[in-house]
């Protein structure tokens, strides 16, 4: 399957319009979704956790790159999906989750969690050294990342060759959009321009040879770029693209390397699609497919109030809010306004920082009385006309939660996936 990393800069060169869809999730239901999809449709997947998610410490979700392809591979078996048909991707890997400390101290851990990434056989691995640690800038220049990012592409390189895995691919970068959104409301989005596009590309090139690490360079297979797209807490900037065309011609001096396209969440088709024709085949997708798993989450919620007999108002709506006021770190610095605006950010921000509370046992009990409330009960049609509209086909026959919402997390897989494989979409109905 790496193959198909491979053949992303040669696709482009012949003019064939193909790419690939990377599902950034370590929700259990999406990473069904995304196999499912890939079973039925595509055929392909790419599956990818971050630094943050998953590191060899746990990361927020308790798991280390081991962990979390042993949860995608037995997830796998279930949906009947080959194992070696999944190419797995590291996202962020850098210093990122310690960047509080000295560089030397983050660096240390960063050589750690990307060896723990290699080991666990992730193929595709995203060097992102650009983030200052304690006493250094926001931001670093070029060279500073790119040597940081070439210790850990060795590192990668030396864990895969004592392992027995396939050396990775690596993608790399400095114009990175923050990951899961803006915080603020979004006017627009200025592409990278291209003479900085070029300086990282060059500059990349030359630390990797002066390492000694040359031939790690050449299985770089894309660079990450600012499309000028991305969206914030209320809003989304689709792309342009004509205001990418000068950033979209330095890959026509670049025959090796194509363009990666963080934060395409909210896209939609059309621009998923001039994304790909222009050089961002690897589209990456993560809040919005949680965001729609919350969106049908909640719609079940009120159809359950509506329908079934002493199940209460809203209780899982309820149950979140408790949650994610009695621990606010993970939206309190991202959200801001009154108490009114505030909480429809909890619960409807395009960020969806309340992915980070479904793990939690409160969370949980409240989605498990939730499909218990309407496991095998007939949902007439208004009601989800009403609530879950373009679920007419679940009205009136025994009703399953989890292919509800993994239904509707397709949907969204259904634009990427018309985008990254125009006019190959297939139907598998085993």
């Amino acid at each position: 399957m790496i193959a198909v990393l491979d053949s992303l800069a040669a696709s482009r060169r012949s003019g064939t319009l193909r790419g690939i869809t990377s599902v950034c999730s370590a929700h259990p239901v999406v990473l069904r979704a995304a196999l499912r999809h890939a079973r039925q449709r595509s055929g392909n997947v790419l599956i990818e956790a971050t630094c943050n998610q998953v590191n060899h410490r746990g990361g927020y979700t308790g798991m280390t790159p081991a962990d979390f392809s042993a949860l995608v591979m037995r997830i796998a078996a279930d949906e009947g999906y080959p194992a070696d048909r999944i190419i797995l991707g590291g996202d962020h890997l850098g210093p990122n989750p310690w960047r509080h400390q000295p560089a030397q101290t983050a660096m240390a851990e960063a050589e750690r969690m990307m060896s723990a990434y290699a080991e666990a056989g992730f193929a595709k691995l995203h060097l992102d050294c650009s983030m200052g640690c304690e006493g250094e800038p926001v931001a670093l220049d070029d060279e500073t990342t790119a040597r940081r990012a070439a210790r850990l592409a060795k590192v990668a390189d030396e864990t895969a060759q004592v392992t027995g895995r396939d050396l990775p691919r690596f993608v790399f970068g400095t114009e990175v959009p923050p990951p899961g959104g803006a915080d603020h409301a979004l006017d627009g989005v200025t592409p990278t321009s291209p003479a900085a596009a070029r300086e990282t590309i060059a500059v990349h090139r030359v630390v990797f040879r002066e390492m000694g690490i040359e031939r790690a360079f050449d299985r770089a297979i894309a660079v990450v770029v600012q499309p000028g797209v991305e969206f914030g807490n209320r809003n989304v900037v689709t792309y342009n693209p004509a205001k990418a065309a000068s950033l979209t011609r330095v890959l026509d001096d670049e025959p090796d390397l194509v363009f990666e396209a963080h934060s395409t969440d909210y896209q939609g088709l059309g621009p998923l699609s001039a994304l790909v024709r222009d050089g961002f085949p690897i589209l990456k997708v993560g809040p919005e497919l949680t965001f729609v798993l919350r969106e049908a989450l909640y719609a079940l919620d009120l159809i359950a109030s509506d329908l079934v007999p002493d199940y209460g108002e809203r209780p899982l709506m309820q149950a979140m809010e408790a949650a994610m006021r009695a621990e606010p770190v993970n939206w309190q610095r991202h959200y801001h306004g009154s108490e009114a605006e505030t909480f429809v950010l909890r619960h409807y921000s395009l960020s969806d920082r309340i992915r980070y509370y479904w793990p939690v046992r409160e969370a949980e009990a409240a989605v498990e009385r939730l499909m218990k409330a309407l496991c095998g009960v007939r949902i007439p049609l208004p009601l989800l006309w009403q609530h879950l509209p373009g679920a007419a086909h679940f009205a009136d026959c025994p009703f399953d939660l989890q292919d509800a919402l993994i239904w509707r997390v397709m949907q969204s897989l259904d634009a990427y996936q018309a985008a990254v494989e125009p006019g190959e979409s297939r139907t598998d109905t085993q």
